[in-house]
């Protein structure tokens, strides 16, 4: 029992590695008023880049680094389209997502052929800082961007309530006319949240193939775009509470795979659905006294 236990913990906090990563981007993207329904586009190709990167050039720091300049020209594009163009959001975001998936796609395609054998890279080592001792040695043994990830979330928290950079945020994604109005150029600071928004959430596509699978597939995101904006509801846009619903949903998807290895006879796609079925039932629970920034969804036109 204890192995399974243990195991269990280690597996959770790496599937909520991108979904932590790909939260707080579009944390910064909804604070600013942008819903950025192009999260799952993003990390998609943040997968790409970051796996043809690491593939092309033998290291794994320049396929993170594609990725994440991949993920800024993503939010560069969603600022675009919402922010200066003042375009749908629901609409900008998910053209988006159907853009880069294409895109992924097609360069995959036109980068590596269509073999039988899928490429593979090696991915990411481990490390674990509390060494051989009982139980924190294997659950601490993780993903250098697992410990980024959690170091982001009391950074984010930090920026936005500690710093000028995060008034100014929070400031045009409430009222972004009386943010204009005391002198912010509410332009600017909304692109620049989709900018640092697009990099984590491309980071978190990258985490997907360079660290957790070492290969690129047409499935390799699974839908954690769209589990991140539930995330978003059931943290109440606030950031110390993203860790809270990441580790959820990454509690039970562990806890499925490994239900799987245990012969139970039950179907297994009712296994597979359990993580989202999870995350709908806490939603629903913990989206009923929610209070979104007040000009989410709103383009602003300045008079």
């Amino acid at each position: 029992m204890e192995p399974f236990i243990i195991g269990l913990l280690a597996a959770t906090l790496r599937v909520a590695t991108p979904l932590i990563l790909g939260t707080l981007g579009e944390l910064f993207s909804e604070r600013a008023g942008i819903l950025n329904l192009g999260i799952e586009g993003t990390l998609f190709v943040g997968a790409f880049a970051g796996f043809a990167g690491a593939a092309l050039t033998g290291s794994l720091w320049l396929g993170l680094l594609a990725a994440i300049l991949f993920g800024m020209i993503s939010g560069l594009l969603m600022a675009l389209l919402t922010v200066r163009l003042g375009v749908n959001q629901h609409v900008s975001g998910l053209g988006l997502t159907l853009f880069w998936t294409g895109f992924s796609l097609f360069a995959f395609r036109l980068v590596f052929g269509e073999s039988k054998v899928p490429p593979s890279i090696e991915t990411f080592q481990t490390v674990s800082p509390f060494g051989n001792l009982p139980w924190l040695g294997p659950i601490s043994s993780q993903h250098i961007l697992t410990y980024f990830a959690l170091a982001l979330i009391p950074l984010t928290w930090w920026i936005l309530y500690r710093t000028r950079f995060g008034l100014n945020i929070r400031a045009v994604g409430e009222n972004p006319e009386a943010a204009d109005a005391a002198g912010l150029n509410v332009y600017a600071i909304r692109t620049q949240a989709l900018l640092i928004g697009g990099a984590l959430m491309g980071m978190a596509g990258a985490f997907l193939s360079l660290a957790q699978l070492g290969a690129f597939t047409y499935g390799i995101v699974a839908g954690r775009g769209w589990v991140c904006i539930a995330l978003i509801i059931f943290a109440n846009w606030e950031a110390s509470r993203v860790l809270w619903g990441a580790l959820l949903f990454g509690g039970v998807a562990s806890l499925q795979l490994r239900l799987q290895t245990l012969g139970l006879k039950l179907p297994y796609e009712l296994l597979l659905s359990l993580p989202y079925i999870v995350t709908i039932l806490a939603l629903t629970l913990a989206g009923r006294n929610v209070s979104a920034p007040a000009s989410l969804l709103k383009a602003y036109r300045r008079e």
